[in-house]
């Protein structure tokens, strides 16, 4: 039974009591520069690890906190720190495990963003820093949440806890399937809240149930042996950027939809979106326009798309009157439900083969899969969740809605966890910028996502006794 502490009105001023408490320690996560990208120092992503075992370990819920390095699953090396803990529930009660992780996209050009991105700054009702959304905000609303449950239920906490906050999440988390074979008792749930997806809008909250699949890899393009003077051969002799720049243009047709023959979609209704908000939360330049065919929601869900994301090659600064003998581009695919990432990449190097030109010779390396997911929202946690969004958000509908983006480990969670019920939820809005310079966090959505699983978790143990 519930009682007056549990109502959703004395929940949400518990949370808003907690929430500048909440907003330091976030504050103090994100000043730690935990990229996990190699290149980059890895004592950061541990000093991370540790902040975030301490602040596990200071709420006394969990009968073991443990921080774990394991295994590359695709090959030599190991992982960036997890921090992993659980509380067995009582007899007969669920256990609920809440994923985020801690690490960390690299700044990118500094000079773009308007204040330091690991010294977080606060304008307009947003937290301005790298980490700040994606996900470090997940991390703190996992750990606030909890501490408004051992606050609220004391005694009659019933439910299994699982954390699972990894350190890798943002360089492909190649060591998540270890993590998951090597601790699957610590793991194992009924209820799986992923805290790293986003929100309709500041004001209009969200629960993912799609989200495309990924494959990336690297493609070399060589035509020469060694560079020449372009003066000289220029006109009877194809450079490897010019071979390249001609073969990236056969994977799309001329309204700029994927040209690529076995790349699937996969269909679904989605809700209205228009080009202008697509322009607003783009950053469309003026006379610009969108690419592809169908329903804008559509091609962001449920349709592929192809971008290069890199090229290796002389830059303007160095560049010489020569044919460039090779250069190297990363490829990103996003793959539609409904295809596994392998077949997606078998299809677009088909392609790529099938269409180089004048013979020029291609190398593909680095490849990685993410396969994509649809998510079964008629489950009785889906239903408590959608509830816990709606009082939070103070009665405004919750949308299900399709993400372009990735979350690979959420099939591997699936294959180890296949009756679990796996919930995507997220602190991020249109105007968070994840990945990019001047990456922000919505205060508000920050406060209503906290009290929103602090609700799920309550009644949930509630509903359970």
């Amino acid at each position: 039974m519930t009682d007056s502490s549990r109502s959703v009105d004395s929940l949400r001023a518990n949370v808003a009591r907690a929430l500048p408490a909440a907003l330091d320690t976030l504050t103090q996560l994100v000043r730690i520069p935990s990229v996990s990208w190699d290149g980059f120092d890895a004592a950061h992503v541990e000093a991370s690890a540790e902040f975030v075992a301490d602040r596990v370990r200071t709420l006394g819920l969990f009968d073991e906190v443990r921080i774990v390095r394991e295994p590359h699953s695709d090959g030599p090396g190991h992982g960036q720190p997890a921090v992993l803990a659980r509380r067995d529930p009582k007899p007969g009660f669920p256990t609920v495990l809440l994923y985020a992780h801690h690490d960390v996209q690299p700044e990118g050009d500094r000079a773009v963003w308007q204040s330091d991105p690991f010294e977080p700054e606060i304008r307009n009702g947003r937290m301005y820093g790298r980490g700040a959304a994606d996900d470090k905000a997940g991390v703190l609303v996992h750990l606030t949440a909890l501490e408004q449950l051992r606050d609220v239920l004391g005694d009659d906490l019933s439910i299994g806890l699982a954390l699972f906050i990894e350190g890798e999440e943002e360089f492909g988390s190649r060591s998540f399937t270890s993590v998951l074979d090597r601790h699957l008792s610590l793991l194992k749930s009924d209820v799986i809240v992923v805290a790293d997806s986003d929100n309709r809008t500041v004001d209009i909250p969200s629960l993912t149930v799609s989200l495309r699949g990924n494959t990336t890899f690297a493609l070399t393009v060589s035509t020469l042996d060694h560079a020449s003077h372009s003066g000289m051969l220029g006109g009877a002799v194809p450079d490897a950027m010019m071979a390249a720049m001609t073969l990236v243009s056969t994977l799309y047709t001329a309204d700029g939809s994927v040209a690529v023959e076995g790349l699937r979609s996969h269909s679904a209704p989605v809700p209205d979106f228009t080009v202008e908000e697509l322009r607003h939360d783009a950053g469309l330049k003026d006379g610009v326009s969108e690419v592809g065919t169908g329903p804008i929601l559509s091609r962001l869900w449920f349709q592929p798309a192809i971008t290069v994301t890199g090229i290796d090659a002389p830059s303007v600064k160095n560049a010489s009157n020569t044919l460039v003998p090779s250069v190297t581009l990363k490829i990103s695919v996003r793959v539609a439900p409904g295809q596994t990432a392998r077949e997606a990449f078998d299809v677009v190097a088909a392609h790529l083969r099938a269409n180089a030109p004048w013979g020029a010779h291609l190398e593909f390396g680095h490849v990685d899969f993410g396969n994509p997911f649809l998510v079964d929202a008629s489950g009785s946690a889906a239903s408590l969740e959608l509830d816990a969004l709606r009082d939070a958000w103070g009665g405004a509908d919750p949308v299900m809605v399709g993400v372009g983006g990735s979350i690979p480990f959420v099939a591997d969670l699936v294959d180890r966890f296949p009756d679990a019920q796996i919930l995507i939820t997220g602190v991020e809005d249109p105007a968070s910028r994840a990945h990019s310079p001047n990456e922000s966090l919505s205060i508000a959505v920050f406060e209503r996502a906290i009290l929103a699983e602090t609700l799920f978790l309550t009644r949930l143990n509630d509903r359970a006794e």
